[in-house]
This record gives structure tokens, sequence and C-alpha cells, in this order.
């Protein structure tokens, strides 16, 4: 099966060489825009293309406001210190996540806490954090207390795992039970939806990633995304070194993040905007050519769930164990097809092992078998 894949692959993609994983394509007014940007001499954080991008993610997603930031890391910070995320609260997140999701906890002084995956997702297990919260938590005056550690879980992040979306909407159900804030990482799945609602708008917050792996890219870059027209502000205004607006005078009226999105950035997210459309089209082209070749090999090809739209941001399959899926990385890489594994479980991680995690079968089981295979759009 694997001389059949590279073969595959690079039939696919019509190349002899070297084929990557995610390459970005820049196809439509990016040269434009950049050109313009730069003869504005506008290339830092404000301009014309960032006010811009705020409103065609706005009408694209659905959201009300979006705030472009600089990346989604900052992006996730920044939302979990608008949700009040304070030193020594807890919140809630999947060990089956890109760093970044673990990382901006700690930037809070907060602790993340592991919670397990649906298989089919890759994403937060509604079951699992029913389960968790219903063992280990009880809500007091309004907050919900873990009752092992005594702290409060003040907010909870699911991610949606390679652009497909989780089930959001029973998450979100339960958040809301247990007075819990909820904030989603749409890093990876921007053009996907669930029952008809793109995602990130579940929550409070939700957070988009630019980055340059990501299925529109500027190199770097991030958005939150929220209905609050309060909390748009303050996020605006926190990212903006929180400088109180003056025609020539620096005053600022608490600790902010230089976390804007540059104009230049945003000219070429903007020019990648315009051909979503046509990427999201050709993943699910791509998708189906891939389910039909791994169908007929045996091997597990990750499919959207029901109610679900992914944007197959990455292409994904699911090996019968660990053994087969290092052969499968090896030989791949070696023949120059890029392949990787899904990520080391956050909960083994030095900086993480002694957070309180559940019983993780589900995230384990995929830390063992899944394989991302390339996903570029032709």
């Amino acid at each position: 099966m694997f001389t059949n894949f590279l073969e595959f692959v690079r039939e696919i993609y019509q190349t002899e060489g070297s084929v990557p994983l995610h390459e970005p394509k820049f196809i439509g007014n990016e040269k434009v825009y950049l050109n313009e940007c730069i003869d504005s001499t506008f290339v830092s954080s404000v301009g014309k293309f960032v006010d811009l991008l705020e409103e065609k993610i706005s009408d694209y997603t659905g959201s009300k406001y979006a705030i472009a930031i600089c990346n989604g890391t900052s992006a996730l910070h920044t939302s979990l210190l608008l949700a009040n995320v304070n030193p020594g609260d807890e919140v809630i997140t999947q060990p089956l996540t890109f760093v970044a999701t673990c990382s901006a906890i700690v930037y809070c002084n907060a602790k993340p806490v592991f919670v397990d995956v649906d298989r089919d997702t890759m994403g937060l297990s509604p079951k699992g954090l029913k389960s968790f919260l219903e063992k280990n938590a009880e809500v007091k005056s309004g907050k919900c207390v873990n009752k092992i550690s005594g702290n409060i879980i003040k907010a909870c992040i699911p991610m949606h795992t390679f652009g497909h979306p989780c089930r959001i909407d029973e998450i979100a159900s339960i958040c809301q039970e247990y007075s819990i804030e909820l904030v989603e990482d749409a890093a990876e799945s921007l053009g996907s939806f669930y029952n008809n609602q793109h995602t990130g708008r579940f929550g409070k917050f939700g957070v988009l990633s630019f980055n340059g792996n990501k299925i529109v890219t500027a190199g770097g870059g991030g958005c939150i995304i929220t209905d609050d027209e309060n909390m748009a502000r303050k996020a605006k205004h926190l990212t903006t070194t929180a400088k109180v607006p003056h025609p020539w005078e620096y005053s600022h009226d608490m600790i902010g993040f230089n976390y804007r999105m540059p104009n230049i950035n945003a000219a070429l997210i903007l020019a990648q905007l315009e051909n979503l459309d046509k990427f999201l089209l050709e993943k699910r082209k791509l998708a189906e050519i891939y389910k039909n070749f791994f169908s007929e090999n045996d091997i597990q090809f990750v499919e959207e769930i029901k109610n679900s739209k992914s944007n197959y941001w990455l292409q994904t399959i699911i090996l019968e164990n660990r053994e087969e899926r290092d052969k499968f990385l090896q030989v791949t890489n070696e023949n120059g097809i890029m392949t990787r594994p899904i990520w080391k479980l956050m909960n083994k991680l030095d900086m993480f092992k002694e957070c309180q995690a559940e019983s993780l079968i589900n995230s384990e089981w995929l830390e063992d078998r899944v394989v991302n295979i390339p996903s570029s759009v032709r």
C-alpha cells in the first residue's frame, strides 16, 4: 500500500518531486493589495486593510464583530483575559491539541484541566465533559468549583481539530449549565460549519488563525470573533497596548498588549479570502479522492460528522496501530511525501504533567494512529 500511496499522491499533485503537507496558494490579488499597502506607507496596525478584513470576517462567519490580532495564540490569550480567567483559575480543554491552546491558558496564570475527545471528531467530547463535571464540579454562587482542587473552573476551550467541527452545540449547553465561559479554538476551521453556523460562533469568543500553513494565510495572523459589542471594544483596546485615543498624546489606562495585526498582513489575508470558496471546493474534491483511495485499501479516512461541514484543512487517516503509523511516516517522508503524526498529548509534556486529567482513552488511541497527509489546494 505504501508504494501505491506514494505514486497516488504524486499523480494527484502532478509532480515527481517532493510534496509538502500544506503549502499556501497565492493566486489572486495578493501582490496588488500588498503593493497598495506599501505605497500607502501604512504597513503597521493602522490602515484600511485591517478594517476591511474585520468587516469581511464578520460577514463570512456571521459574527457581529471581528478583531484582527497578530496570531491565533495571542487571540486565545486575549479571549481568556476577556472571559475573566484569573490567576489560579482552571480552564478545561482537550489534551489532543496544538500547544498554543494550553500556552494561552498558562499566560493567564491559570491551569489546564484535560478532558477526553471523541474519536470521530478528534475534538472535545461532550459526554466526557459532562461526566467530568458531574464527578468533579459543583456550581456555587454562580461559579463552577472544582471539588478536587477547590479552584474555579472559569472557561472551556474545545478545538475543532484539523477543521472538523466537534459537537459544539452540546458542549455549549453543558458550559451554560455549569456557568463556564466557552472560548472556541477555531484556529484550524475557517470555512467549517456546524448546524449551518460557523465554528467560533457558539461561545462568547471564537478564535481564528492565519498562520503560514492555514487554508487562508498571511504567514501569521489571527482573529477574535464575538457578538458582544462591549467585549469587542475591549478586545481592540486591550490588544492595542490599551492606548487611550488622542490625536498626539500617549496615555494608557491598563496593562495592554501589542497584539494588533499589521495592515500588510491584513492586505494579504484579504486577497486570500477572495479565493476561500474556491479553496474549500478544492479541499472537498481532494477529500473525496482520498476517501475512495483509502476505502479500497481498508484504511480509515476521517470524514465530517452529521450536521457539520468541514473545511478539510488537513486530510487525515487513522492507521491500525503506532507501529504501522511510524512505518507509514518513515516511508512517506523518506520518499519526499510530507506526512506528520498528530500532536503528542499535552498532559505528557513536562509543563502540563501535573494537570488534572480524567480517563483519556480516545486521545491516547488517536495519538497512536492519526496521520496527516498532503492537503494543499491543487
